[in-house]
């Protein structure tokens, strides 16, 4: 359920597909502090992975730069 917690947690913030980039540490540390207090590595890593096209059918997170890799 951390992804559920990481797009709760953008959907919160307002980061929508119209606003502009945030850095994932301030999406992270909102997540772990509002909804996952077990890590910031988890939280991480479940959302590199839902910005990966490989990883699920239908990219859930738009990452920017050098986001996981």
């Amino acid at each position: 359920p951390v992804h559920r917690r990481i797009l709760y947690g953008l959907n919160e913030q307002g980061m929508t597909p119209d606003k502009p980039y945030k850095k994932s540490a301030r999406i992270v540390g909102d997540v772990m502090g509002k909804y996952h207090p077990h890590g910031d590595s988890s939280i991480y890593e479940a959302m590199v992975r839902m910005a990966q096209d490989f990883s699920y059918r239908y990219p859930l997170v738009d990452g920017q730069g050098n986001f996981g890799s």
